[in-house]
């Protein structure tokens, strides 16, 4: 990956009243409204992940280690699309974004441009999953705004449209607020979507609650022996049990992305 040029200085606000860029010391955030932050960037760093459910999220990897195709739902500062593209050389990115102006923020925020491994579209992530054949190994689901989880991503619909966009064992990840007024629902429906093959790995992320939900089968490029039955045990005991464990599963594992030869 060739070197990042020095990431451009920030103006107070975004384009828009309900879009928030703000540099303080080594780190810039993108936040709704002031204080409330939904993705963090170290500018001397800016590949690493700084959130604690940016962390959690990249579990995946836990069920799916080898993804030929990422397909990811949000792209707010670029976290989770600037980790993989640097730590997962040999997968395709596509990220969907509905919003133009958290789009053009991607340079405050190092996002690398589009070339034959990453594109980020400017469209509508419901329509594109409904229309999406099986092709992805793994689809995570981050889409927020200033009012939360727009109701289109967590339809019913959307979880079927998900796993059949899904190839055989692929992996959704769902984030989730827990303090959502649908959150049980929404659980609800991942669960009856993908017939109980759900890890949500409890605690690991604090009010994010992340659900990874495995398409039944087993592809060629998944975890065999040992790694296989671990897997399956995350799915059915929540993980580590205790959300530490499953807190400092999800840093140990980003570690071991970050430092492993590609």
């Amino acid at each position: 990956m060739p070197p990042r040029s020095e990431p451009p200085e920030a103006s107070p606000e975004a384009p828009s009243s309900t879009l928030l860029v703000r540099t303080r010391g080594n780190r810039r955030t993108l936040e709704f409204q002031d204080g409330d932050i939904q993705s963090e960037m170290l500018l001397s760093d800016p590949d690493v992940l700084v959130l604690d459910y940016a962390r959690a999220m990249m579990c995946f990897a836990l069920f799916a280690p080898c993804p030929r195709h990422i397909l990811m739902v949000g792209l707010g500062g670029g976290s989770l699309a600037k980790f993989c593209y640097r730590h997962f050389p040999a997968t395709r990115i596509t990220v969907l974004e509905i919003s133009a102006e958290v789009i053009a923020l991607r340079d405050q925020f190092c996002v690398p441009v589009d070339d034959a491994r990453l594109r980020i579209l400017h469209t509508d992530a419901a329509d594109y999953v409904r229309a999406a054949s099986a092709g992805f190994d793994v689809l995570l689901v981050d889409g927020f705004d200033a009012a939360g989880m727009p109701e289109a991503l967590g339809s019913a619909q959307f979880y079927a449209d998900c796993r059949r966009a899904l190839r055989t064992g692929g992996v959704l990840v769902a984030n989730i607020l827990a303090y959502d007024p649908l959150h049980d629902a929404l659980v609800t429906r991942v669960h009856e979507t993908f017939g109980g093959r759900v890890c949500d790995l409890h605690g690991v992320a604090g009010n994010n609650h992340l659900l990874f939900a495995i398409k039944e089968g087993r592809p060629a490029q998944s975890p065999a022996g040992g790694a296989a039955r671990l897997c399956e045990y995350f799915i059915r005991h929540r993980g580590l049990h205790f959300p530490l464990l499953n807190r400092l599963l999800a840093r140990a594992l980003v570690a071991w992305l970050a430092w492993r030869p590609v």
